[in-house]
């Protein structure tokens, strides 16, 4: 069989990566700050805009803004596992795929930051939003762009995402 990524040059794409097994990689600050410094040598190298992200132990979501013309995102993917995997010591780190989604307007966006947000809840990681460290949440809170009770009762993020 073979598999189709979307191609859309300066798009935006929600994400999911998992470790391989399901294995916790991430359940450290340790493994986290070396995961950031991955997407920061990427980046460097390759710009992109982190527009949500959250890690979890066993795997993480974000969206990206690729640069205008640039639909290259599986080379940046295979870059950050790399230079992760080769850092951090840590063999058979990824499941060999990831999921993607060509976000499609801006409900789409904000439905998939939500999703990304919510996460940790979903996942019983924590009961409030603002109490998960690794998410790109704080960066919204701090720009005004929610508030610290977001993702109580009555968020509706079902059925956004895969894991």
């Amino acid at each position: 069989m073979r598999y189709r990524r979307a191609f859309q040059p300066g798009g935006s794409f929600f994400f999911t990566v998992v470790t391989a097994h399901r294995r916790p990689v991430f359940a450290t600050a340790t493994a986290v700050d070396f995961l950031r410094h991955a997407f920061r040598t990427v980046r460097h190298k390759r710009p992109f805009n982190i527009d949500a992200i959250v890690i979890l132990p066993d795997h993480l979501h974000c969206i990206w803004t690729l640069p205008e013309g640039d639909a290259d995102f599986m080379t940046r993917w295979r870059l950050i596992k790399t230079w992760f995997s080769k850092h951090a010591g840590i063999k058979d780190t990824w499941q060999h795929r990831f999921w993607e989604h060509v976000l499609r307007d801006g409900r789409d966006l904000a439905n998939h930051v939500d999703y990304i947000h919510y996460n940790p809840v979903k996942h019983g990681l924590v009961e409030q939003v603002i109490d998960w460290p690794y998410s790109s949440f704080h960066r919204y809170l701090k720009q005004g762009w929610c508030a610290a009770d977001w993702g109580g009762e009555g968020v509706d993020v079902a059925g956004i995402g895969r894991e």
